[in-house]
């Protein structure tokens, strides 16, 4: 897992570069709400793998504990950016009563919104969960 604090970094310097890109394409959108969340996702999603980089070599865990907490961070980053700009382009309300709110797609765009928020957020808290576990005091040497 040499490395992957890098490789971290650039994935979250991509994601935030996608993310600012999706604000370009907000009014295109068929829920610009939802399309400017999509941009908000990309943009914070990018600094979080930024932090999460910045402090990976110091993330004390097994190597496939570490390396479940690296892919299940990249999948819940870049996913929650993916399901919400596909919510934004269905117009989908799936999970989100606030920025859906007057929206509603086909039966399976919200199915599939749904289960794409559903499983990038288990991804992302399992992968916090995890980094925290390595971050405590008494984690691994």
């Amino acid at each position: 897992m040499q490395g992957n604090n890098r490789s971290l970094m650039w994935h979250g310097m991509c994601l935030f570069v996608i993310g600012l890109l999706t604000g370009f394409a907000e009014q295109h959108f068929a829920n610009m709400r939802m399309g400017l969340a999509a941009h908000l996702e990309g943009v914070m999603n990018g600094t979080f793998l930024l932090a999460l980089g910045a402090v990976w070599n110091e993330v004390r865990l097994s190597p496939p504990i570490k390396a479940s907490a690296f892919w299940s961070a990249l999948y819940g980053t870049y996913g929650n950016w993916l399901v919400t700009t596909l919510a934004a382009t269905f117009g989908t309300a799936a999970l989100s009563p606030v920025t859906g709110a007057g929206h509603t797609g086909q039966p399976w765009q919200e199915s599939l919104v749904t289960i794409g928020f559903l499983t990038v957020g288990i991804a992302i808290v399992g992968s916090s969960v995890l980094v925290l576990w390595g971050l405590r005091a008494k984690a691994l040497a």
